[in-house]
């Protein structure tokens, strides 16, 4: 018997994903345990969707996949339950397993359009870039929405490399017909520029899963993005 007749090529979808949310002002926040220190970052996600987030992204590069799709199951009923997509960093596979909203992937992952074909055309897709050429090779290959960074410089991210300010994110935001975020030392003080340079919004890290009181830091960025 043929391979193709034992088995569906295709990804399964065991529930409607939610889709990227549109208008602009969204706050997209970013797991990172280092950020957590010692707090739960189940509780700090709870806490940020409380505060109004659009949108959560899982990631965990230092994990196996096991203790990060034990996360991702915690972190899912949470935003299911709150109408927001979740989306994995880089783990197509972690992703699948979960029955994820989507993935993120950036220039050394995966190339974008084996993603898209690998998660089927419903999930969201979401690619870092960096440059005009790659956000338009990005909406080529069937992404749902590009960020773009390091815009301030980040301590989230060591090997994101010097920043790069809000001029190729604006540019970036008038080349392509996609949703654009801004990443990198996002914060209250900056949040409304990066919008008012093109973005539908911003992506944080160490500003909501790194601050006291991760429901305030969520309330007032959401507040200052939607600032036009």
């Amino acid at each position: 018997m043929a391979w193709s007749t034992l088995v569906d090529p295709s990804p399964s979808v065991l529930t409607n994903p939610i889709p990227f949310p549109s208008g602009r002002g969204m706050v997209y926040v970013i797991t990172d345990r280092r950020a957590a220190g010692e707090r739960s970052l189940i509780e700090i996600v709870r806490a940020a969707l409380r505060g109004g987030a659009h949108a959560i992204q899982l990631r965990d590069k230092d994990v196996p996949a096991r203790a990060m799709i034990a996360l991702g199951e915690a972190l899912l009923l949470l935003t299911r339950a709150a109408g927001v997509p979740l989306i994995v960093n880089d783990r197509v596979d972690v992703a699948l397993a979960l029955d994820a909203d989507g993935v993120h992937v950036g220039q050394d992952d995966i190339p974008a359009d084996m993603v898209r074909r690998i998660i089927g055309p419903a999930r969201i897709l979401g690619v870092s870039v960096a440059t005009v050429e790659q956000a338009q090779q990005a909406a080529r290959d069937g992404a749902t929405y590009v960020s773009v960074g390091d815009l301030f410089g980040t301590p989230s991210k060591p090997d994101a490399g010097p920043p790069i300010g809000l001029t190729p994110l604006a540019e970036i935001a008038r080349a392509v017909d996609l949703p654009v975020l801004g990443i990198g030392g996002i914060t209250v003080a900056n949040a409304a520029s990066v919008v008012r340079a093109g973005a539908v919004g911003v992506a944080v890290i160490s500003a909501v899963i790194g601050a006291p009181d991760p429901e305030a830091a969520t309330r007032a960025l959401c507040d200052v993005a939607a600032q036009r």
